[in-house]
């Protein structure tokens, strides 16, 4: 515990995943006082076209309430 997933489009570099990753692990872990150790992150890579079915519809829009940060882009 904590697990993260991350799901963006495609076209980061490996370097901007690691850099990514590595802010949220010390986030997490400043943040919650999680150790380290226990801190997962998985990043997923979305194609633009997929981006409705796959997240915005079943992890932003179903789940709107649950959301600390709403995105401000409308929906395509």
């Amino acid at each position: 515990m904590p697990h993260v997933i991350v799901k963006l489009w495609p076209g980061q570099s490996e370097q901007q995943k690691r850099n990514l990753t590595d802010a949220i692990v010390k986030g997490l872990v400043s943040t919650l006082n999680a150790s380290e150790n226990s801190v997962s992150v998985a990043i997923e890579e979305i194609k633009p076209d997929e981006w409705m079915e796959k997240v915005y519809r079943p992890d932003i829009e179903k789940n709107m309430a649950a959301l600390y940060k709403k995105p401000e882009y409308e929906p395509f």
